[in-house]
């Protein structure tokens, strides 16, 4: 890297990575880095070393896209046997704003709502891998809970992340994925996708947490809800996603004046206007819509499509709900651990009692990171006594 700029030569930065290639774009491909500070909370650093980066990622349709993110690495030396983990941390819903809802940004200046996890799993020693996603951040329109899009810019930040020479990471060290909400979505897609999508990530376990794993059921549980308002994040995600659909068509004014609104939100003003303003306003998706677009046939076959469940992880995995859920159906949870385990994958399930979609995050978190330590030892051993 020269000294006045931030772009790197691959042959640099990581020569002889395994990526599949799709269309020669090379996914996981590092085209830039630059470091960052970052920060659990306005003015208190988290205890590592950061890089803001850019990667080459695919959408859903399979074209190639260019995907932000972030790379930390505790400060502190590596104390634990082998190498240094690595998690792709998919963070939960940020908003479809462009700049302010990448967490790369709210990490910059100490708002990421997930700090307090991230700042947990750097205790552990381990290194993160955290995507900004498509559209946040970076060109485009954020795809939300689209997870066919989601899951590979989850591995392709792992995979970007090996690459950084200055993170020096391990490019065999043992890995594993971590999310809850729409982080559940992308960690759940990329622990499917994994094995044909990036097999040259060894997964050692995946966590994921209140996942929106069917998302025609998320549309009749939240229809008149005071969580309504998601669904027009959910239309702006399909029409990032699949353009040809053209769903913004099946809204009135009203509808397409709202969905331009909550376009340029963070997730917790959303929440604020949906929830506070929503309390004046019908909630019922049929009011702003001439024909409610989830109801076409090609819209919902493409729902269908990122149904989560249908494909097996090849590592183990623990799936959480919570049981006192209002944005999340705890039966989601529960049907996705029964589909895996039909599957022949290693489910747990973890139900968190009187837990909702908050206080379900917090409760998530150690078992889920207790989880992961477990399954990271196993990989070792594992891999010791196939070196013996």
């Amino acid at each position: 890297m020269t000294a006045n700029t931030n772009r790197f030569d691959e042959a640099a930065v990581g020569a002889g990575h395994p990526t599949a290639t799709f269309g020669g774009a090379n996914p996981g491909r590092l085209l830039s880095a630059e470091p960052m500070t970052a920060r659990m909370l306005p003015g208190l650093r988290l205890p590592a070393r950061a890089w803001r980066i850019s990667y080459v990622s695919t959408l859903g349709n399979g074209e190639p896209t260019q995907v932000t993110g972030t790379v930390l690495v505790p400060r502190e030396p590596w104390r634990g046997p082998g190498s240094r983990p690595l998690i792709g941390y998919a963070v939960g819903t940020q908003g479809l704003a462009d700049k302010i809802s990448a967490a790369s940004w709210q990490l910059r200046f100490g708002v990421e709502y997930e700090s307090l996890f991230i700042a947990s799993a750097l205790r552990r020693g381990w290194a993160l891998a955290i995507t900004d996603y498509p559209g946040l951040g970076n060109p485009g329109t954020h795809p939300y809970v689209m997870g066919r899009s989601l899951g590979p810019s989850v591995l392709d930040s792992m995979r970007a992340a090996r690459r950084l020479t200055a993170a020096g990471l391990d490019p065999q060290g043992p890995l594993g994925i971590y999310g809850y909400s729409e982080g559940g979505c992308a960690a759940g897609w990329a622990l499917q996708l994994q094995p044909t999508y990036a097999p040259d990530l060894q997964l050692a376990g995946g966590v994921v947490g209140s996942a929106p794993a069917d998302l025609t059921d998320m549309i009749n549980f939240l229809d008149g809800s005071p969580y309504a308002f998601l669904l027009f994040y959910g239309v702006l995600g399909l029409d990032a996603a699949y353009p040809e659909l053209e769903v913004m068509q099946y809204l009135k004014p009203q509808g397409r004046a709202l969905a331009a609104l909550f376009r340029r939100t963070h997730a917790g003003f959303a929440a604020l206007v949906g929830i506070g303003v929503g309390a004046f306003l019908p909630k019922n998706v049929s009011t702003y819509c001439s024909r409610p677009p989830f109801e076409v046939p090609e819209v919902k076959a493409r729902l269908l499509e990122n149904k989560l469940g249908g494909i097996a992880p090849a590592t183990p995995v623990l799936v959480a709900g919570g049981t006192a859920e209002q944005i999340i159906p705890y039966p989601q949870a529960v049907q996705l651990a029964e589909d895996w385990k039909a599957l022949g994958v290693d489910v747990t399930m973890h139900p968190m009692p009187r837990r909702e979609h908050v206080t379900g995050a917090l409760s998530f978190a150690g078992p889920a990171m207790r989880f992961l330590a477990a399954r990271l030892e196993e990989a070792r051993e594992v891999s010791l006594q196939r070196g013996a």
